[in-house]
C-alpha cells in the first residue's frame, strides 16, 4: 500500500475523534473546540497532500480512488451533522439543519446513482467534476467558520447552499448520460 492511501486511512481514522470532540464540547471544555478544528484542518491538508503523492509518485491506484472519496464524506458530513444538531455552541454558530437536509441529500442522490450506474453498466468511472471540488471547498470553510465561531457564517451556508445544488445537478446530467449512452 502506497503512502497516498495511507494518508486516506489516517483521515477516515481521524473522523470518530473528530465527532468525539465535537460531543464532548461545551463552554467549559472550548479547548475540544478548537481540537475539533485542529483534526478538520489536518484532514483538509491530508487531502490534498494524498492527491499530490498520488499523482506526483504514481501512486494512483483504485482503492485509492474509492476511498478518497470515502474519506471526504465522512469528514464532512460528520462535521454538518454534529455542527447542526449540537446545542452547545452558539447558535449563529451552528449549521442550519436545511443546509445539512441538502449536503447528505445530494451525497445520497451521487451515491445512489453511481450504485445505478454500476448495476446497469458493469464499470464506472469515479472521478470529481470542478463543481464538485468547489463544493468540498465551500463545505469544508462552511465547517472552519463555524468552528471558529465566525458571526457572518451565514453567508457562506447560501454559497455552500448553491454549489452543492449546482454541483449535484451537474452529476446527475453526468449520470443521466452515461445510462443514455447505454441504450
Amino acid at each position: 500500500m502506497g503512502l497516498a492511501n495511507k494518508i486516506t486511512i489516517a483521515r477516515i481514522l481521524l473522523v470518530p475523534a473528530l465527532l468525539l470532540c465535537l460531543l464532548y464540547y461545551s463552554a467549559e471544555y472550548d479547548f475540544l473546540r478548537f481540537i475539533a478544528l485542529a483534526i478538520f484542518l489536518v484532514c483538509g491538508v491530508a487531502d490534498a497532500i494524498d492527491g499530490y503523492v498520488a499523482r506526483r509518485f504514481y501512486q494512483k491506484t483504485e482503492l485509492g480512488t474509492m476511498l478518497d472519496p470515502i474519506a471526504d464524506k465522512l469528514l464532512i458530513l460528520t462535521a454538518f451533522i454534529s455542527l447542526s444538531i449540537m446545542k452547545n455552541i452558539p447558535a449563529a454558530s451552528r449549521i442550519p439543519p436545511w443546509l445539512t437536509t441538502l449536503v447528505i441529500s445530494r451525497d445520497g442522490i451521487i451515491i445512489l446513482g453511481t450504485v445505478l450506474i454500476f448495476l446497469m453498466v458493469k464499470k464506472i468511472d469515479i472521478k470529481p467534476s470542478i463543481p464538485g471540488k468547489i463544493t468540498t471547498f465551500f463545505q469544508m470553510v462552511t465547517v472552519l467558520l463555524s468552528l471558529l465561531q465566525i458571526d457572518l457564517i451565514y453567508l457562506f451556508w447560501w454559497i455552500t447552499a448553491i454549489t452543492t445544488i449546482i454541483s449535484g445537478a451537474g452529476y446527475v446530467w453526468y449520470g443521466t448520460r452515461i445510462l443514455n449512452e447505454q441504450r
